[in-house]
């Protein structure tokens, strides 16, 4: 792997508009960044007091890139970036970059619409990776995607990562960006959340176990999947399958951090498939959307991708080779047209039933999704 797979794309937005890579901290956006030409010299980050001071008092490098990096810490930040875009000289490009959802941190009233091109930067993946064996495979999903863990290849130094990373969110950058002061009782959420992967999210039995309010935990799961900690999918609802419509799943960006194998390897599917589904709406404008099926018979597929609300890709999980799911040949007959997919943590037949259901190991799905 030689460079990121945004980083393409970063170079051919910059030639138009102000570029904005957001994603989970230590993902790999700075490094990308430095590795655009001119970057270094014109490279500014927010938590450096040195750069924080040039920023405020608007002493900027002398180069054709300005590199903002975590400048949404600053409340003023949207008007500066504005003023700055407003009154560039041709040829100035601007890129931001920031461990948030940077859409989402509005502390100004003045739009940035229309002058910036927001790309997310995900973990790595299989496609991204070039995993073609299985023994790769397994690493990946046992030390997950992001770059320091994973190029370590060590389980301790993957665990040891977590937990700095883990209090750096809680104690840094949930106290910087969300005012939130109960972080004891946040981090026992954290702690707590990684052994509900793959099931319902339910926020009341997570209240009651914490003894905190209802709004309190609502706020707190909203604040930690801004800060990219965590991500949640809706289900799929069409009248004609009496499907649920309120609940939720969630999953993690580290999920590595998931304790029980097969709900580590469900994660590592659906990170995988938001991170196609971001790359298509950012890169290429289309109406993609991760979601799951479940009815009100108890009937479930992992994961349903639709583009302008039509299914077209069904996903289930197993952990090794098994007859098709009977949740996805009922899904298959109600939506013939969406491709459907059963794929195995563990390598065994790779086969299509005769109404066009795949079953095959997860690495035959994953590399489609470059």
């Amino acid at each position: 792997m030689k460079h990121r797979y945004l980083k393409k794309q970063v170079e051919a937005d910059l030639a138009g508009k102000m570029v904005f890579v957001a994603g989970p901290r230590q993902v790999g956006k700075t490094t990308m960044g430095l590795s655009l030409p001119g970057s270094a010299d014109g490279y500014l980050n927010w938590d450096i007091v040195e750069h924080r001071e040039r920023i405020l008092r608007r002493e900027l490098p002398l180069s054709s890139l300005w590199f903002f990096d975590e400048i949404h810490k600053y409340r003023g930040w949207r008007n500066y970036l504005k003023g700055l875009y407003d009154g560039r000289s041709v040829g100035q490009q601007i890129l931001v970059t920031g461990s948030a959802r940077l859409e989402m941190y509005r502390y100004s009233g003045d739009s940035l619409q229309g002058r910036y091109h927001l790309l997310r930067l995900h973990p790595l993946s299989a496609a991204e990776l070039g995993i073609d064996s299985e023994s790769d495979f397994a690493q990946l999903l046992r030390l997950g995607g992001f770059p320091e863990p994973f190029f370590s290849g060590s389980e301790v130094e993957a665990r040891r990562w977590s937990r700095e990373y883990r209090n750096l969110l809680v104690r840094e950058e949930i106290t910087a960006l969300e005012g939130i002061r109960d972080l004891g009782n946040l981090e026992l959420l954290v702690l707590r959340l990684p052994g509900l992967v793959g099931s319902l999210l339910s926020l009341n039995a997570l209240r009651e176990d914490l003894q905190v309010s209802h709004k309190a935990i609502g706020n707190w799961v909203a604040a930690l999947e801004r800060l990219y900690a965590l991500f949640r999918i809706s289900p799929f609802g069409a009248p004609r399958i009496r499907a649920i419509k309120k609940a939720q799943k969630h999953y993690l960006f580290d999920w590595s951090l998931v304790p029980d194998d097969g709900p580590r390897f469900e994660n590592l599917i659906a990170s995988h498939l938001l991170k196609w589904v971001h790359f298509q709406q950012d890169s290429q404008g289309r109406d993609f959307d991760l979601r799951f099926f479940r009815d009100t018979d108890g009937r479930e597929v992992d994961f349903i991708v639709t583009e302008s609300e039509r299914p077209v890709h069904a996903v289930e999980c197993k952990r090794s080779e098994t007859r098709p799911d009977r949740s996805l040949r009922y899904w298959k007959k109600r939506f013939p047209q969406c491709s459907a997919w059963q794929v195995t943590e563990r390598k065994g037949k790779d086969f299509v039933t005769p109404d066009g259901i795949r079953v095959c190991h997860a690495l035959n799905f994953l590399n489609r999704l470059a």
